[in-house]
C-alpha cells in the first residue's frame, strides 16, 4: 500500500508543476545593462560608497575602513584610509580579495607631506571585496560587522562585482571623512 497524500500536498506538488511549466516556457527576460559611471563618492562617517552618473547616485553600499578610520591616511601602516580627490588607477582580479580596483593613493600631496614628515606614505589602497579564504580563524561574518582593512574600502562581494562592472581606470573617486 502508497501512503494517502493529503490534499494541501497534492495541490502544492501540482502548482509548483504548473509554475516550472510556465517559468520554462516564458520568453527570456533581457539582461539587465549596468552603466559606466563618471564618479565614485565615500563618506567615510556614513560608511557608505555611492556610484555616480551624470550627477545622479545610481548605487549605494556600505562599506568597511581601515582599522584606524578616523583621518587622512598620514603614513604607512597607520591602518587609516586616505581623504581626498583620487582616481581608479588599476584593476586586479587575481586579488586575494573579490576583485580589487586600485586607488592613485599616495598623489602628489600625499607624498610631499609623507616626506616633509620622513615618513614613507604608504600605497596600495584599494576598493575590493571580501577574502577569498577567510583568515586568522575569522568567519565570513566578522568581514560585515566593522572595520577591518588596512586602509582599503571593502564592500560585499556582490557589491564588488557591480562595482567593477560599472567602473573604468580613470573613474575619479573622492573620499570624505
Amino acid at each position: 500500500m502508497f501512503p494517502r497524500r493529503s490534499p494541501g500536498l497534492t495541490w502544492r506538488l501540482t502548482a509548483f508543476a504548473i509554475l516550472g511549466l510556465a517559468i520554462a516556457s516564458a520568453p527570456a527576460a533581457e539582461p539587465a545593462v549596468l552603466p559606466v559611471i563618471d564618479s565614485i563618492m565615500v563618506d567615510k562617517s556614513l560608511r557608505r560608497l555611492y556610484l555616480i552618473k551624470d550627477g545622479e547616485t545610481v548605487r549605494t553600499f556600505p562599506i568597511a575602513l581601515g582599522l584606524a578610520p578616523r583621518g587622512h591616511k598620514m603614513r604607512e601602516g597607520d591602518y587609516r584610509t586616505p581623504e581626498g580627490d583620487y582616481h581608479i588607477s588599476g584593476r586586479k582580479p587575481d586579488s586575494s580579495f573579490m576583485l580589487a580596483l586600485q586607488i592613485s593613493y599616495p598623489n602628489e600631496s600625499d607624498r610631499l607631506r609623507a616626506e616633509q614628515a620622513e615618513v614613507p606614505a604608504g600605497g596600495l589602497i584599494m576598493v575590493h571585496g571580501r577574502p577569498i579564504r577567510p583568515t586568522n580563524g575569522r568567519d565570513r561574518n566578522y568581514y560585515s560587522t566593522r572595520d577591518w582593512t588596512d586602509g582599503c574600502i571593502a564592500v560585499s562581494n556582490a557589491a564588488m562585482l557591480e562595482i567593477w562592472m560599472m567602473t573604468r581606470i580613470g573613474t575619479p573617486i573622492t573620499i570624505k571623512p
